[in-house]
C-alpha cells in the first residue's frame, strides 16, 4: 500500500509514483527499485516484481518437489557449470 511522506521520513512502504513522457515510473522508497510502464498499474505490478526480485522471494532455485511437479527428473537435471545455450560470447 502506497503512503507518503510527511516532514521528510519516508514511511515503511512508501512508493512514490509520477508520469513521465508517455508511461508512469514508480519507485519504492525503502528499497530504491524503480519500474515504469505504459499505465499507473503496469508500473505498479512491475514494481511489486522488481522489488519482490530485489528481496529474494522470486530468482530462486526451484526445489526437487516443485521440479517433480512439472515432471522433471530433479536427478537429470543438472547442468554444472555450463553456460546456457542461448548466451552468446
Amino acid at each position: 500500500m502506497a503512503s507518503s511522506t510527511r516532514d521528510g521520513d519516508a514511511h515503511e512502504g512508501a512508493i512514490r509514483l509520477w508520469r513521465e513522457d508517455d508511461g508512469w515510473i514508480a519507485k519504492d522508497v525503502e528499497t530504491g527499485v524503480t519500474t515504469q510502464g505504459p499505465s499507473r498499474e503496469a508500473a505498479l505490478e512491475r514494481l511489486d516484481d522488481a522489488v519482490a526480485l530485489h528481496e529474494g522471494e522470486r530468482g530462486r532455485e526451484p526445489t526437487d518437489e516443485e521440479l517433480r511437479e512439472l515432471g522433471i527428473d530433479p536427478a537429470g537435471n543438472t547442468t554444472g557449470e555450463q553456460e546456457p545455450p542461448d548466451v552468446l560470447d
